[in-house]
């Protein structure tokens, strides 16, 4: 099941975190997340799964920045967030996607127990201007049945900052 926005609402400081958490941000079953004023680019020609990728972090101005189409940017929301005994889910918000910009296309699936901020893969299919603060994407919450683990991944858990993939290290543990 998915929780309601209400149901969002009273679970805050509880099981569900989001911070700062903005009441006008509550959609009936979702919250919208801001998008945070950095951006990552990777600054190689070709990207090696083996190895970290070298990356330029560019900061949103005021006036917003174009973004470029075939390009992925990487960046975070503005707020952080936690659950405990529930799967947060990201989506890209509908007004947002209309526009031919594509925010978190292939890991929207977080794991129970997963904190921190939410790193967004961001690709356009024509030039777009963004800004830092709009609200960007949207969280939801699965309840969980069964047994579980809490996550515990030392790759992604706890982050502060926009994260670049670390897949690199799934390689080096399997050695």
């Amino acid at each position: 099941m998915i929780l309601s926005g209400k149901e969002i609402a009273r679970r805050i400081g509880k099981d569900i975190i989001i911070e700062p958490f903005n009441p006008a941000q509550l959609n009936p079953n979702s919250y919208n997340l801001r998008l945070h004023n950095e951006l990552l680019v990777y600054s190689e020609p070709i990207l090696d799964m083996k190895k970290p990728n070298a990356y330029e972090r560019i900061i949103i101005p005021e006036e917003g920045l174009v973004l470029e189409p075939n390009k992925l940017y990487l960046g975070r929301t503005a707020e952080y967030t936690a659950t405990e005994g529930l799967v947060p889910m990201l989506e890209g918000r509908s007004s947002v996607g209309r526009l031919g910009l594509f925010v978190h296309i292939t890991a929207g699936f977080g794991d129970v127990g997963f904190a921190g901020y939410w790193t967004l893969e961001i690709f356009c299919v024509q030039p777009i201007r963004i800004y830092a603060g709009v609200e960007i994407c949207q969280i939801y919450y699965h309840t969980i049945e069964g047994d579980y683990e809490r996550y515990r991944s030392g790759k992604y858990q706890n982050n502060r900052d926009v994260q670049p993939s670390l897949l690199y290290k799934d390689f080096e543990k399997n050695k």
